[in-house]
């Protein structure tokens, strides 16, 4: 495959405009083609700043809201899907800083004090969501310093911002898989389409026979290579992204339990409290009083 098909590849992101420099500091909007199911050699650091929806890294499924801040490791697959209303645009969603392992490889044999970031990148192979408000305030404040200045000024903010990072104690880390289990990109382009396809119908019966349909694949062959791609059988990401579409529902308010199952996606409240149970390792109503107890305490701090 030559360089230029690889640059516009849908699955493969092919960084080439490093020019020279440590990072790349970039800032998109949605839609966007950049906003797809796709893995890098790059590190990274992705600050939400506008709109709510679902992010996929590697076999995890979430939410996120502005304010969200995540790092990904190198070769993990992730992606970030906006839930607006239709024909709606959002001109800035995302702030972004990319950065290789080359960066700190070379600079800790001249620069001890590097070593200290050691933890912070062995996280990111399973991806980071930052929690502690008064870290994500600071991110987004070096983050765009990072955005208005250029050579050494540029990456001094930005080892401000690891040192940083690398002190928070209050996240959470997300994939139990560390990288694309395999790097064939047709696979990817396809497993984009399908994550994309499944996100756009989950809230209703979605069998595995109509995706791999809408692919033109045999079932068979289409749940092997999206289990070997996303790390989740079919069943399981459906279901998965279903009880975080439940999560989102609950924590907005008081409505009924068997409304959030239904809205979910799940047609079976007893299958919808078994499946919440197992994955959240609670009920529904409990994990709502966490979350408004949560809330309290944050609006106490």
């Amino acid at each position: 495959m030559t360089r230029a098909a690889r640059t516009h590849d849908p699955s493969y992101e092919l960084m080439d405009d490093h020019d020279g420099l440590s990072i790349i500091y970039r800032q998109h909007g949605f839609p966007c083609p950049l906003v797809r199911w796709h893995f890098h050699k790059e590190y990274e650091l992705h600050l939400l700043v506008a709109s709510s929806g679902k992010v996929f890294v590697g076999d995890y499924i979430g939410n996120f809201n502005p304010g969200s801040l995540f790092l990904t490791g190198p070769h993990l697959p992730h992606n970030w899907i906006s839930q607006l209303a239709e024909g709606e645009v959002v001109d800035k969603r995302d702030m972004l800083v990319n950065f290789t392992d080359e960066l700190f490889d070379s600079a800790q044999s001249v620069f001890s004090e590097l070593k200290s970031l050691g933890p912070l990148l062995d996280r990111a192979a399973h991806g980071i969501e930052f929690r502690c408000r008064d870290t994500i305030a600071e991110a987004a404040t070096l983050m765009q310093l990072i955005a208005d200045t250029r050579g050494i000024a540029r990456l001094g903010h930005f080892l401000i911002l690891m040192e940083r990072l690398a002190a928070c104690d209050d996240y959470q880390l997300l994939s139990g898989t560390r990288a694309a289990p395999v790097a064939d990109e047709h696979s990817a382009d396809r497993t984009n389409r399908a994550v994309d396809y499944i996100f756009s119908h989950y809230a209703r019966e979605l069998p595995l026979e109509e995706v791999a349909e809408f692919l033109g694949m045999k079932p068979t062959y289409f749940s092997r290579i999206f289990k070997q791609a996303t790390g989740r059988c079919f069943v399981e990401f459906v279901n998965r992204l279903r009880i975080s579409k439940s999560c989102e529902l609950l924590a907005q308010g008081d409505k009924p339990v068997t409304d959030v199952c239904f809205e979910s996606g799940f047609n079976n409240i007893s299958n919808f409290n078994r499946r919440f149970q197992q994955l959240k390792g609670m009920t529904p109503s409990h994990y709502r009083r966490l979350v408004m107890q949560r809330l309290t305490e944050q609006n106490r701090a």
